[in-house]
Formats: structure tokens, sequence, C-alpha cells
């Protein structure tokens, strides 16, 4: 299948090599995978270089989850594993999720402890965080959970934190270096990488390993286009993540996983995390309503895809939404709290990214379309009213909204919540083991190479990436680069 795409099309090999430096591992890619796998090796006894195209470390997010199996009932962790197994739509590999419940409380645990040495800025918020979770499931299991933060501040800072605890340690990083092509033995082993330096090619030989860890392909136009042509119309909310480690999988004959790629399109900025999944009233920018509110927002971009749409939506709601949230058993913030979200507000605005924030109130439904950007305000205000009537009813005759969820919006002021949905990670890539081998087309794996993170496919299967676990994609990306570091040394 490769061969059929013209992003997978192999180059002419790279000859012209200026350099070639000796290393037992060698890891491409300075993101959430990358730089725990290096360090990792490196606390092992591994002689490691890391490979990044950009001039520093790079990642996102805030949040990694693990599990601490000490303090856990096994039959739980058995249950989550099939939970997420199910999240996948059953097209994930169990042993790749297994993987991560197994050594997430530990790899996660040493990632907070690394990050803390470094000083970076990092705590563990452990179980509160999953309390959703663990009520509607009963599952008796405690997490340690790794939070980068406050925001603005985010995992990329973490990294970057850690990228010169690793200098100090002894571990070269090739800053402004992206990885092009690998290199194989006469019998098809990977035994190194050709990066291209400022002084030319240099070639990174990796005598126990060479570890892929370049993030997925968000930023190429072309696999986008191909794998999620229903995310052509969502902004990209990063940057520099064009594939590149996928292609060089493929050109020494790996394959990507199966169309039908997860996607991670999300907003947790413009209001208050806490209640993006609340079932308040919501319109398009045309004023009309469009869902079933009590769908989470992680499934809100299914329903924006559109040219026109481009990922916008309105949260809408009044004055008694601490009630409602309070009858729902729901998060919220209050009066106050929930300022830092508004950008007219004269307040503090900590924890949250400034120019993202997009929560307002007004003391008219107009006031308040006009602040967020509505375009058609007589829809906006017979859509509310019909809700509203509806609301009395009971009966929601448009989308079926049970009626314990139907929040009216009567009493003024009124809140509103602009977020805007962008593209954030492709969650799929290239076929791998249970134990992180990158694999041939006949499921053999191909020696001596490795892949972690966003770049590793088949941990995730469904649609939309699953909210189930706070944090677990990052959670994910640190378990998988810690243990292919364990892995390569003979430790694990």
């Amino acid at each position: 299948m490769n061969e059929q795409l013209a992003f997978f099309k192999k180059p002419d090999p790279i000859t012209d090599i200026k350099d070639v430096k000796q290393y037992d591992i060698v890891v491409v890619g300075a993101g959430s995978p990358g730089v725990p796998c290096a360090l990792k090796a490196a606390e092992l006894g591994a002689k490691v270089a890391i490979v990044q195209k950009l001039k520093s470390a790079m990642a996102g997010g805030n949040f990694g989850a693990g599990v601490l199996l000490d303090k856990s009932d096994p039959y739980d962790v058995a249950r989550l594993v099939t939970l997420l197994e199910a999240s996948a739509d059953h097209r994930a590999k169990r042993g790749l999720i297994e993987m991560w419940a197994n050594h997430s409380g530990e790899a996660v645990s040493w990632v907070i402890e690394q990050a803390k040495l470094a000083g970076a800025q990092v705590k563990d918020m452990g179980t509160p965080v999953h309390m959703a979770l663990l009520k509607k499931h009963g599952f008796k299991i405690e997490f340690t959970t790794c939070v980068f933060g406050p925001k603005p501040y985010n995992t990329g800072q973490g990294m970057k934190a850690l990228c010169k605890l690793a200098e100090e340690r002894g571990i070269d990083i090739y800053y402004g270096t992206p990885g092009e092509q690998l290199v194989q033995d006469e019998t098809g082993r990977v035994i190194g990488v050709i990066a291209k330096s400022p002084d030319g090619y240099i070639q990174l030989n990796g005598s126990k390993g060479v570890v892929l860890a370049t993030g997925d392909y968000a930023n190429n136009a072309e696999m986008m286009h191909y794998y999620m042509p229903d995310m052509d119309n969502l902004k990209r909310k990063r940057f520099g993540y064009d594939g590149d480690g996928h292609k060089m999988i493929a050109w020494v004959g790996g394959r990507m996983e199966n169309v039908g790629h997860t996607k991670m399109a999300h907003d947790m900025d413009a209001g208050p995390a806490s209640m993006m999944d609340s079932p308040y009233m919501r319109v398009k920018m045309n004023g009309k309503r469009f869902c079933d509110e009590a769908l989470g927002m992680d499934l809100m971009n299914c329903y924006l895809t559109s040219k026109e749409d481009e990922g916008h939506y309105c949260q809408i709601f009044d004055s008694d939404y601490i009630e409602q949230a309070k009858r729902l058993g729901l998060g919220y913030e209050d009066f106050e709290s929930i300022k830092k979200w508004m950008p007219e507000e004269d307040v503090e605005h900590t924890g949250v990214v400034p120019g993202l924030i997009a929560t307002f109130k007004a003391d008219t439904l107009e006031e308040l379309a006009a602040k967020l950007k509505i375009k058609d305000v007589p829809t906006f205000l017979a859509s509310v009213k019909r809700y509203n009537e509806m609301a009395a009813d009971g009966r929601d005759v448009e989308f079926g909204v049970a009626k314990e969820n139907l929040c009216p919006v009567l009493k003024p002021p009124f809140y509103g919540i602009h977020r805007h949905i962008r593209f954030t990670v492709s969650c799929s890539g290239m076929v791998v083991n249970e134990r992180l081998q990158v694999v041939d087309d006949d499921d053999k794996p191909i020696e001596g190479l490795y892949a972690a993170g966003n770049l590793a496919g088949h941990f995730y299967g469904s649609t939309d990436y699953p909210l189930d676990v706070f944090g677990l994609n990052l959670g994910h990306n640190y378990t998988q680069g810690y243990v292919i570091a364990k892995e390569i040394m003979g430790e694990l």
C-alpha cells in the first residue's frame, strides 16, 4: 500500500555523509515520548543521542495519567483496559493498552521526579481528577497524574527543562537537525539515522536501537487529506508535525495502520474544562441548535466540519448554571472563578491561555450574541425561545435531550462560551507490536527500530480520541518512551 501513496514514495538514498557518530541508542524527536526514553536509557547506562528538527524540544498538553498498580484492584485495572479497548471501537491492540496500564504508574511517577530535578513547573494531581471515571464505573484505582502548569506553561516547557537535565547527564542533543532517512545493514536491521545538520548530513548509529518519536502528521496536508479528509476545514492547533517519522518507517518496510484514524480535536481553553461537557444549550454561529447537548465536547468536531462552521460553536447558559450543575452532579466554576476565562473582566487571568479565552456575560441575549459573534441574532433568539419552551414542557422534540439535562436560559445575566474546535493530534500511526517494535507487512519486527507516542499505531482506534481517562495521551507517551528504554537495555 505504501508505494501507492505519493507521500510515501521512497527517495534516493542520501550518500553525502559529512560525519558518522556512534551511540548505543538514537532517539529521533525531543517530545513527550522521546525525552523520557533518552533520559531513562541514559540512566540505565546507555550512550544516547537525541535528534530534534526544531531548535528546542516541543510538546503540547498538560496532563499525563498513570495507574498505580500497588494501590489499585487488579480486577478493576483489567476492566479499565477493557473500557479503553471498547472506546477504541475494539480496533486497538489490547497488549499496548495493557502496557500503559501495567507500567504507567512507574513511568509517570518517574517523569514527575525527573521534572522536579530539572526545575520544571510540575506537580502530581493524583486520583481526584479522575473521580468522574471512578464513580461512573465503580473502579478502585489510584492514579498518578503529571501536570505541567499552570497554563500557559505546558508539557513543552517541561520537556525543555528535561532536555537541559539530559545534557547535564551526557546525552547529546542535536537541535535544528531533522532526521531524514534510516540506515539498514545487509540483514535489514536498522542501525542508524541520517540527519541534516546545519553543516551537512551526519549519520548517527545506534548499536542497540533507533527510536522514532517524531509525533503525528497533523501538518502534512496530503496525509491529513488522505486519512482524515473530514478535518480539512478545521484549523491546526500545533505546528511542525509533518509525518516525517511515518515516512522514514515506510521507507524501510513499515506500514501505516488501516484507515479510520483517530483524531483529537478539542477546545479546553475558551472556557472552563470542567464545563466543556455540561449539557447547556449549544448553537452554531448561525444561531441554530445542532446536537444533543448531553454529548461530550470531544464529539463536537463531528458536527462542525464544514467550511461555514470551521469548528465554531457556543454554549449558552444563564445565572442558574451553578444550581443546574449541582443538580446534575457536574463540575462548574463559580461566579468569581469563571472570570479567569472572561477577557472583559479586570482580573488576573491565571491558569489560562489569555489569547484563547472566550467566555462572556451580558444582561440581554442580544448583547450576548454580539459578544459571542453569533451571525444571525434573530435566529439565535428564536432558538433560545424554542429551547426554553421545550425545557418547560420537559420534551425536547428537536434532539431528544432527556428532561433532566435541559437547562433553560431564562435568568439574566446570561453567559456564553465561544468554543473553537481546532485539530490537535492524529492519534493513529505506524504498526508496531506489543513491544513497540515496528513491524513489516508480514508483522515481523524490523530489528533495531522502535516507535513511540502518536507515531506508533493501534493504541487507539475509534473516530475520536477517548476522554475516559483524563491525560491518557501524554500518559501513554511517557510510558511508551520509558518502556522502550527498559526494553532495549534488557531491564523490562
